[in-house]
């Protein structure tokens, strides 16, 4: 008998696409305010029209591979702009409709620091900013918020879960910027340095995808990364790319 692999054979994972939150803080960050204008919960606030179709947009892509390419399973964010981009590809593409949520593929938690430009930061707790600035934002943890560290720590948790419930199978994982690169940091096995390098090359685009296959041509099988921050699925269909940062990017 075959052991089950401890990787998907296929996992791909996707940023969400722009939400109100994101169109809301380029408008703080135009008028130069201290915070962001959003009235809903951080976990409520939806994606915006253009965000529903950049969805869409790389549901069509899935929708183009082969059926045995495409994801099996759907896993998902429960914040509403990750839940409704898992529904509308898996809609578009003819996945799997009952999209698995999963709480620990959450936006990071930002405390009291949350809905604060950079500017809200410095003004309101110049604190917090030069604790950043010491610890670095891979370890600083605002109050009552996480560092990357602690997200990493329940990706972990996911992953060992995702291992043990879907081994060989195709994986998509719709979550946020920051759990795009946590999860990175995870499976790539990379160092503080070297995911704060990737961080500074630039922000991950809505809809963008992140690709990896399961790689058993060694004696220890891993996942080997085959795309990252691959917006083609959206430049193919003429749907504009933005890469604009979650609202609490000034936390980030």
């Amino acid at each position: 008998m075959t052991a089950q692999s401890a990787w998907p054979s296929r996992l791909w994972i996707v940023r969400h696409g722009e939400s109100l939150g994101n169109v809301a803080r380029e408008a703080a960050m135009a008028g130069d305010l201290a915070r962001i204008d959003i009235a809903e919960r951080d976990i409520d606030v939806p994606l915006s029209p253009l965000g529903e179709e950049q969805a869409r947009s790389v549901g069509r892509w899935f929708a183009s591979l082969p059926a045995d390419r495409r994801p099996e399973h759907v896993l998902s964010s429960p914040y509403r702009r990750a839940r409704q981009t898992a529904e509308l590809i898996a809609g578009q593409a003819g996945l799997p409709h009952d999209v698995a949520i999963d709480e620990r593929l959450r936006e990071k938690e930002f405390g009291i620091l949350d809905r604060l430009t950079t500017r809200g930061i410095l003004e309101l707790h110049p604190e917090q900013a030069e604790f950043r600035r010491l610890l670095g934002k891979f370890y600083h943890r605002p109050p009552g918020g996480e560092s990357w560290c602690d997200v990493v720590l329940r990706l972990r948790s996911l992953m060992d879960t995702i291992g043990l419930h879907y081994g060989d199978r195709r994986v998509l994982i719709v979550c946020h910027q920051v759990v795009v690169l946590c999860l990175r940091y995870i499976v790539e096995t990379l160092d503080e340095e070297r995911i704060l390098a990737i961080d500074r090359e630039g922000d991950v685009a809505n809809g963008a995808v992140t690709e990896y296959e399961a790689d058993r041509s060694g004696e220890i099988e891993r996942l080997a990364l085959r795309r990252y921050n691959f917006v083609a699925p959206l430049e193919e269909q003429d749907t504009p790319v933005t890469a604009e940062p979650d609202a609490n990017v000034a936390a980030r």
